[in-house]
């Protein structure tokens, strides 16, 4: 063993702490990237699906996301009645720490409207071909104002001639009515005949129906006025018409982008839907 004075001992802790100091100084200088200026966690995103769909449509959208670095989650929506899914998922934003980039599709763009004025954390809103509808507005009320959708060729028709309707039993003994897209429309409606045939097949087999009272329930305060937003329009919408879309996007003054696609643009261009919520999440800061 070597042995050392005092001195020699004192001299060398001295020296020791004097360089794990400059170390603990330099470091952080010398590993930031240029021009950062915020130590802020990147947000978290929160996809959420509408109608005829369930979050594994966001499947390519996810992974995209998850190799670039971000957290991702895409809670299911219940498809229920407006106020009650907004409030669901405001609770689920609840539980996330940090800042949210909150993304709706179709309906889910009627969700994150009202549930982001319940929570703190979304510093962004992505409408993916969604509502965003003003207050005591309804998804039934953009279609009647801009006719063109392929989810009904009869205006005057009780149900979209596109649709089955379902009933079903609810909690309070009263009966309510699912609605479903037809397997033989669902290629034309949802998929604007974009994708292969088997595949708008598998699709239509798994579709999550919507209550026709959530599909008429009137909009809350939305989170636009408040929030900043981001939107996607596919040109080759079949279940919301775009000019609908253009018509919302520019009275929520979003950062608008457009692309030949049909409604479900999310399965069909997940690399542009990624792109666009992205430009959405550097902005949050």
């Amino acid at each position: 063993m070597f042995s050392t004075s005092r001195s020699v001992r004192r001299a060398l802790l001295t020296t020791l702490a004097a360089t794990l100091g400059t170390a603990a100084v330099v470091t952080p200088i010398a590993t930031a990237a240029p021009g950062h200026q915020s130590a802020e966690p990147r947000p978290t995103v929160v996809l959420v699906h509408g109608a005829w769909a369930d979050s594994a449509g966001w499947d390519g959208v996810v992974k995209r996301l998850q190799a670039d670095g971000y957290k991702v989650t895409a809670p299911a929506n219940p498809l229920r009645g407006l106020a009650s899914d907004s409030a669901y998922l405001a609770a689920y934003l609840k539980t996330i720490p940090g800042p949210v980039v909150l993304v709706g599709h179709s309906y889910g763009g009627a969700v994150v409207t009202n549930a982001a004025t319940q929570s703190s954390n979304v510093k962004a809103l992505v409408y993916v071909a969604g509502f965003a509808l003003d207050k005591g507005e309804s998804g039934n009320e953009m279609f009647a104002k801009f006719p063109g959708s392929h989810l009904s060729d009869d205006p005057a028709a009780p149900v979209p001639t596109a649709l089955n309707a379902v009933p079903f039993p609810q909690a309070d003994g009263t009966t309510g009515v699912d609605l479903y897209i037809k397997p033989d429309k669902f290629r034309d409606v949802f998929l604007s005949n974009r994708l292969t045939a088997p595949t708008a097949a598998s699709l239509a087999a798994t579709q999550r129906p919507i209550s026709a009272q959530a599909a008429g329930d009137p909009s809350g305060t939305p989170a636009w006025k408040t929030i900043p937003s981001w939107y996607l329009v596919p040109s080759k919408d079949h279940v919301i018409p775009p000019a609908a879309e253009r018509y919302m996007a520019e009275r929520a003054g979003s950062h608008t982008i457009e692309i030949d696609a049909p409604h479900a643009v999310h399965v069909s261009n997940p690399g542009v839907v990624t792109g666009l919520v992205e430009r959405a999440a550097s902005q949050v800061g």
